[in-house]
Parts: structure tokens; sequence; C-alpha cells
């Protein structure tokens, strides 16, 4: 495999993690918006979170976006993301009058966060020994504290309407499509265009007639974990709402809570890469699945200082968990269909996409001050543990991707 250029890999680190910011941005700034958006259409939050419930069925769509890797490759398949990204997020500011238009382009902007195909690119790049420290270097980027950042300086500062807690990743878009341009396509993929052309490997169509057993083994395998994550994740963006609503926290004293939560965030997410690069990817799920299980139980009942604390330290084991996400389901299947498969495995876990705000409502009806509702989300997440135990699959830690492919 050609060896890559040290400065590329610097651009391409920095390149994806700008998406991996609108990305993330995109899927938590939710957390802060809720209360605005229960106010502006008049919704209960019960009635809120039963609707995204039916509008987010819409995900189970999202091998589309994912298999466009393997079709038009990854650069092109990048720049499809960004603009997505980009006019989805304008379009919540400029045509959502009611609430039906803006659960379609919510819709829509959520639909991109769910495909983490800025994974894939610095997967295929990155040297074997150091594959887990740069993605997760990427995914610590995108960690970047703006949704703690930007809504009171729009609202409070510039005295934008709260919409444009959404709007303003257009304009983030916009570098970040210059940078697009010096892109290149991955090697990896390159070799793969190659061997289909000389009849070596077979095309295919998002997968079909390619995907072998091993494949959709590990589909489930990843789908089940990423399920439970995100059953937690759709919890968590209640966060906002519970510190606002239910403890009376300003914007600003909540931003300020969010803050410390995404700061600790990073930290998570850099520690989650240590462990998976120098003890093992199976060691660094576990770890996190505990402590998200503990600091999330805690919140439900902390009083005082112990409240904020709680959830920042939730935050770090939010994000340490998630590294195992980043890092194994990409580099676990094959590089000629690997976009195809990361498809299937976001649209199975998109099964949390419906069941994840239902059972936020069915929660937020059965404890309505909340205490409880944070303990049955941290229990959640000790199934993955289960998960992994009982099916133990393949470790990856410094192994080739062409290794993987074969002894997995």
């Amino acid at each position: 495999m050609k060896t890559i250029n040290r400065s590329y890999l610097i651009f391409l680190v920095i390149f994806m993690g700008l998406v991996a910011v609108m990305d993330q941005y995109i899927s938590t700034v939710k957390t802060t918006a809720i209360p605005y958006i229960l106010q502006e259409y008049g919704l209960t939050a019960e009635r809120f979170s039963w609707v995204e419930s039916l509008f987010l069925a819409a995900t189970f769509l999202i091998f589309l976006l994912n298999g466009l890797n393997d079709l038009i490759g990854r650069r092109w398949a990048i720049l499809v993301l960004i603009l997505m990204m980009g006019f989805s997020s304008i379009a919540i500011v400029w045509f959502t009058p009611n609430f039906t238009l803006f659960m379609v382009f919510y819709t829509v902007a959520t639909f991109t966060t769910v495909s983490n195909m800025w994974t894939i690119p610095i997967s295929e790049e990155a040297p074997d020994m150091r594959r887990a420290r740069l993605v997760s270097i990427v995914y610590v980027i995108g960690l970047l504290p703006l949704q703690a950042l930007l809504p009171p300086l729009l609202l409070n500062v510039f005295k934008l309407d709260w919409k444009w807690m959404y709007g303003v990743m257009f304009i983030m878009m916009l570098p970040v499509l210059i940078l697009w341009l010096f892109m290149h396509e991955t090697n990896r993929y390159r070799l793969i265009q190659a061997e289909q052309r000389q009849g070596i490997r077979k095309r295919h169509f998002y997968g079909v007639g390619v995907i072998d057993r091993r494949d959709v083994r590990y589909i489930i395998i990843s789908a089940s974990v990423w399920i439970c994550w995100l059953l937690n994740s759709f919890i968590h963006y209640w966060a906002g709402y519970y510190f606002m609503n239910i403890h009376g926290y300003s914007l600003s004293q909540w931003s300020f809570v969010l803050l410390a939560s995404l700061l600790m965030a990073i930290l998570g997410g850099v520690t989650g890469g240590w462990i998976m690069d120098h003890i093992g990817r199976r060691t660094a799920l576990v770890l996190g699945c505990v402590g998200l299980t503990v600091t999330m139980s805690i919140l439900g009942f902390a009083e005082g200082a112990l409240l904020p604390i709680s959830a920042a330290l939730t935050g770090f084991f939010v994000s340490l968990t998630y590294t195992w996400i980043v890092v194994y389901v990409p580099e676990i299947f094959p590089t000629e269909r690997r976009g195809s498969c990361m498809g299937w495995t976001t649209t199975l876990a998109r099964l949390a996409y419906v069941a994840g705000p239902a059972l936020a409502a069915i929660l937020l009806r059965a404890f309505p001050q909340m205490e409880w509702f944070w303990v049955i989300g941290g229990l959640i997440m000790l199934l993955p543990i289960g998960i992994i135990a009982l099916v133990q699959p393949a470790e990856t830690r410094v192994k080739p991707l062409e290794v993987i492919e074969v002894e997995r």
C-alpha cells in the first residue's frame, strides 16, 4: 500500500475533523434547542418526542447516502454530505413557519449526521499503529464545544432567532467546501477501482452480491452496540430541558454546564483512542459503558454542585464509548464494500431513531421530574457489555485493514 504524505495526512485529519464538527453540532445542538422548539410551536415535551420518532423513521434510508462511498468514491460522497448538512441547516431558518416544515428539514439535517462518513477516509489512510488515535483525533476535533458557545452568542449578543442555532452551520459549510477542493481520493479506494476495472474484483450496487456472512455478522454486532449508544443519546439529548425546565437554569448557566461536558467529552475521546491503540478495542468499550451507566444514574438524583459535575462526567463516558463506534465499525469491513456495509450498519442502527424518541416520550410521561429517566438511560449501556461478551468480535488493535479482512 502506498505510503501517504505526512502533510496531507495532517490536512485530512483537520478537514475530516471540521466535517465532524458540522456533524456533531447538528446532531447535539437540539440539547439546547428543545426548550425553544417547544415554545415556538406550542408543544409538550412528550408530544415533540413522539413526533420526532415518526419523522426520524426516514433515517432507515441512510444506506443510500453511505453507499455513495462505494459508488462514486470517498471524495465525492463527502461533498454530498457537506452540502446536505449546510443547506438543510439554513432551510430551518428560512422555510419553517410551522412545526411540520420544521420537522421535515430537521429530519434531513439529522439524516446527514447518522452516516459517520467522515470516519472512512481517515480510517483508510491512517497508519495501522495509529489508526485508532487518528480517527479519535478527528472525532475529538468534531467535539469543539460550539454547541455551548454559539447559542448564547447568537441569541443573547446578536439577538438572532433561535433557529440560527442550526442556520450557523450553513456559514460553517463555506470554508469546509474550500478545503474539500484539496481532498484526494483514498489510496485504498483507488486500488479497488483499478482491480474492478481489471475484473479482479466484482463491481456492486450497495453491496448486493458481494456482502458475505462475515459482513452480515459484523453488521449485526456493530449495529446492536450502536443502537444501545443511540438509545442512551436520545435520553441524553434532554439534558438541556432537564437543567433549564426542571432545575431552573438559564441559557447561559446551562451553556456553561454543556461546555464543561463537551470539554470532558474531548478528554474522553482522546482517552478512548489511547486505550484502543495500547490495550484494545473491547477494553475501551467496556470501560466507557460502565462509566456511562454510573454517571448517568447519578445525574437523576444529583443536587447542588454534584448536578453539573455528574453532567460533565457523563460527557466523558459518552465520548469514550463512542470512540469504539467511530474506530471499530469502519475498520472491520473490507475496503471494496466498506461504505455499503457501513450503510447497512447505520440503517439497522436507525431502529434507535424511532425507538429512542418513543422511549423518551414514555419515560417523560412516567417520570416528569426525570429522576429514573436518567437511571434507565444509563442502564441501557450495560447491554453492549453483554453483547461483546457473548459474540466475542475480533480484536483489531494495530492490525492492517487487509489483515483484519482476512482474520475477522
